[in-house]
Formats: structure tokens, C-alpha cells, sequence
């Protein structure tokens, strides 16, 4: 019956992002062609950011991005504060409106991500997990979801820091598989909408 169970919840909750992701791209496709082309001229570069992640199992896919930072010779973390030289002037509207997240409606559409999930992380966090923790890595990673929500602020709260990088390996990246591990535990669709909803809220 558990079995069962869990069947019925991953294709709910397949069929859903499916169906809301389809939807989604035809409401925002306009918005992302303007966004790619603001970012192209911006950046002096494609406007379409593409970046390994980790996902499902561990494996690796490319999360698709509006391109909000420019190269900056000798500047090469993958961990973003808000104060970081890297971000373009529209990067900067595009990352407060999270305009730059919404090509990621693709990625949920053919199957790499869910729409509520732990965030995608680059190699080197998600999957050195160990033990417990690795059921983060049983289900796709989501644009959004409890942990994201909560760290909605975590460029600024980087941005405090004197050591960015070892304030979010220490104290945000553990919080985060924490919270998520719950979200998978006691995971419902009325949550997921719920999320969504906060999201969109702000």
C-alpha cells in the first residue's frame, strides 16, 4: 500500500509540473525573448545562461538561465552575494523579479527539474551527500521550495559576511539539506501549491 502510495504522489506530482510548466512558457515566452535579448546586449555575450547542475540520482544536467553576470577577470566563485561585481544592471532587475529563473520552465517541462524541490546546486554540494542526507538526491531538484523561500534574501545575507563561501558551506548549505530532507519526508501537493503561491507572492 506504501508502494502504492508513492507511486500516486511521483506521478501527481510529474503530471503537474507537465501541465503548469507547458502553460507557464506560453504566458512567459515574450518576457524571456525580451529578458534574452536585454541580457545579450548587456553582457556582450548570449543572453542564455547554461550551467551543469546536479539533479536526480546525482546525475548531471544543464539548468537554462537569463545570463545576469559578465565575466570579471579574476573573479571565478560559484557562490553569488548581492554586491557581486559580476552583476549586470539588468542582471540586478532580473534577479529581484526572478525573470531570470523562468527559463527553467523548460527544464521542468522535459523532466531535469520539478516546479518544488531543493534548488539545483553546482558539483561539489549535493552530491558529496552522504548517509540520511542523500535522499535529497531521490527527486528532482525544483525552482522553488521551503528551503529557497526561507533563503529568499541569501545574496544579501552573504553580502554580510566576511567569508561569503564559508558562512554558506557551514550555516546556509546545511540548513537547507535539513529542510529539504523534511520537505521529501512529509511531502503533499497542497504544499507544493502552497510554495508556488509564496513564491509568486514574494
Amino acid at each position: 500500500m506504501r508502494k502504492l502510495e508513492e507511486v500516486m504522489n511521483k506521478f501527481t506530482k510529474r503530471a503537474f509540473d507537465i501541465v503548469i510548466s507547458f502553460i507557464g512558457l506560453l504566458i512567459t515566452l515574450p518576457i524571456v525573448l525580451i529578458a534574452w535579448l536585454v541580457a545579450s546586449i548587456d553582457t556582450k555575450s548570449n543572453g542564455l545562461f547554461i550551467q551543469k547542475r546536479v539533479g536526480k540520482g546525482g546525475n548531471f544536467f544543464n539548468v537554462y538561465k537569463i545570463k545576469t553576470m559578465k565575466i570579471v577577470k579574476g573573479v571565478d566563485t560559484t557562490i553569488t552575494s548581492s554586491d557581486d561585481v559580476r552583476i549586470t544592471k539588468s542582471g540586478k532587475f532580473f534577479r529581484k523579479y526572478k525573470i531570470d529563473e523562468l527559463p527553467q520552465l523548460w527544464n521542468v517541462l522535459i523532466g531535469d527539474m520539478s516546479f518544488v524541490g531543493p534548488r539545483p546546486d553546482v558539483p561539489g554540494y549535493a552530491d558529496k551527500l552522504e548517509g540520511d542526507d542523500r535522499i535529497v538526491l531521490s527527486i528532482r531538484p525544483g525552482i522553488t521550495g521551503p528551503a529557497t523561500i526561507k533563503y529568499k534574501n541569501e545574496e544579501e545575507i552573504l553580502a554580510q559576511q566576511d567569508d561569503p563561501k564559508w558562512y554558506n558551506d557551514n550555516v546556509i548549505w546545511p540548513d537547507k539539506v535539513k529542510i529539504n530532507k523534511e520537505y521529501i519526508k512529509n511531502w503533499s501537493l497542497k504544499k507544493d501549491i502552497e510554495y508556488i503561491i509564496k513564491t509568486v507572492k514574494g
